[in-house]
C-alpha cells in the first residue's frame, strides 16, 4: 500500500512565540516543512551585531530552508512562494503584511495562530492587553487558529482554546499560549487533512483592537483600583516594565524604579493615591481603594532586589508611615 504523501507546509514567523510553534510543527508526522519565512536579521546589543530571529535559529537547528524577504509584495518573492507548492501556510507573529497573492498560494488554507480569543483582541499586543484590561477572577486569554484574511485578524476561526489569566505576567502567559497554540494547530491540521475542519465567521459586533505596547504603557496610574494596577503591572512584565518615579522623604532626588508584580493589600482608608507607606512589612503604594504591596524593585542600572533589601541598602533612614509619593512620568 502506497504511503500517504505528506502535507507540504510553509511556515512564517519571527519571535519566540513562533519558534515554539515551529518546533512542534516540524515534529508533526503528517507534514513536511518545506520552507521557513522570517524577518531579516536585525542589529542588536551594544555592538549592533546582526542577529537572527528566534524562528531562524530554530529553523537552522532543524536544518530547514530559511527565506528572509523584507516584503512579500514583490512579484518575484510571491512566485518563489508559489513554486514551493504549499498545501498549508502557517503564520505566527510574522510581522509582514500578507498580500492576496500570498494568501491564495496554499492548496488547503493559510492559517494563523493568534494569541487571543478572537475577535476581542485583534492586533499587535493581544497577550499584554488581555492581562491589562481584565483583572477579575474569571479573566481569560486563549488561542485562536484562524484562516488568514486580507483584513487584520478578521478571518474565520477553525478552533480556539481558553486559558485562565490568573496571576500570569505577559511573559509567562506568552509561554503558556505558545505551547497551547502549537497543540491546537496540530489538531486543526489533522482536521484539515481529514476533511473535518469547519471555520466559523467572527462576530464583528464583539471585535476589538489590541494596540501595540510602547514604553509609555509602562507608567503606572495609582488613581486606579489596586486590582487594576496589579493587572497592569503584570501586563507590562517583562517589557516595557512597570516604571515609576518615587520621591522618598529625606532623599534629595526622586528615584526611578522598575516594579515586579506585588500584591493587593488592605483598604487605603484616608490615603491619597500615589502615597508611599513604609512599615514592618516593607513598602506599599496607595491606589484608589487599597494599598498595593511592593515585593521587588529594580533601581536604575541595577538588578532586581527584594524591597526589604532595597530599603536596608538605599533608604536606611526611611521613616515609618507615609514616607513619600509617586510622581507623574516626565
Amino acid at each position: 500500500m502506497a504511503q500517504a504523501q505528506k502535507c507540504r507546509l510553509v511556515f512564517m514567523g519571527t519571535p519566540d512565540f513562533a519558534a515554539v510553534i515551529l518546533k512542534e510543527l516540524a515534529q508533526w508526522p503528517r507534514g513536511e516543512v518545506v520552507a521557513v519565512y522570517t524577518r531579516p536579521d536585525k542589529p542588536a546589543g551594544r555592538g549592533h551585531k546582526l542577529t537572527p530571529s528566534p524562528v531562524k535559529r530554530v529553523a537552522q537547528e532543524l536544518d530547514l530552508p530559511v527565506l528572509q524577504p523584507g516584503s512579500l509584495k514583490n512579484v518575484a518573492t510571491q512566485a518563489e512562494l508559489a513554486a514551493l507548492q504549499p498545501d498549508v501556510l502557517v503564520v505566527a507573529a510574522y510581522g509582514l503584511i500578507l498580500p492576496d497573492a500570498v494568501l491564495v498560494a496554499p492548496r488547503l488554507a493559510p492559517l494563523n495562530v493568534h494569541a487571543s480569543l478572537l475577535p476581542r483582541y485583534r492586533g499587535a499586543a493581544p497577550i499584554q492587553r488581555a492581562i491589562m484590561e481584565n483583572w477579575g477572577p474569571d479573566a481569560q486569554s486563549g488561542i485562536s487558529i484562524m484562516r488568514v484574511a486580507s483584513r487584520l485578524d478578521a478571518g474565520p476561526v477553525y478552533a480556539d482554546a481558553a486559558l485562565p489569566i490568573a496571576e500570569h505576567t505577559a511573559g509567562s502567559l506568552h509561554d503558556a499560549l505558545a505551547r497551547l497554540g502549537a497543540d491546537l494547530l496540530i489538531r486543526v491540521l489533522d482536521d484539515l487533512l481529514d476533511g473535518r475542519a469547519e471555520a466559523r465567521e467572527q462576530d464583528e459586533s464583539r471585535a476589538g483592537y489590541a494596540a501595540k505596547i510602547g514604553k509609555e504603557d509602562g507608567f503606572i496610574d495609582w488613581n486606579r483600583p489596586a486590582a487594576q494596577v496589579h493587572a497592569h503591572i503584570r501586563g507590562v512584565t517583562p517589557w516595557p516594565g512597570a516604571r515609576v518615579i518615587f520621591a522618598f522623604a529625606g532623599e534629595a532626588e526622586p528615584l526611578p524604579l522598575l516594579l515586579a508584580p506585588g500584591r493587593v493589600g488592605e483598604p487605603a482608608d484616608g490615603a491619597r493615591p500615589g502615597e508611599l507607606r513604609h512599615d514592618a512589612d516593607g513598602l506599599s503604594v496607595a491606589c484608589a481603594d487599597c494599598w498595593y504591596r511592593l515585593l521587588q524593585v529594580r533601581p536604575q542600572g541595577r538588578k532586581d532586589m527584594l524591597v526589604r533589601d532595597f530599603i536596608n541598602g538605599r533608604l536606611r533612614d526611611l521613616p515609618e508611615g507615609i514616607c513619600g509619593r509617586a510622581l507623574p512620568p516626565v
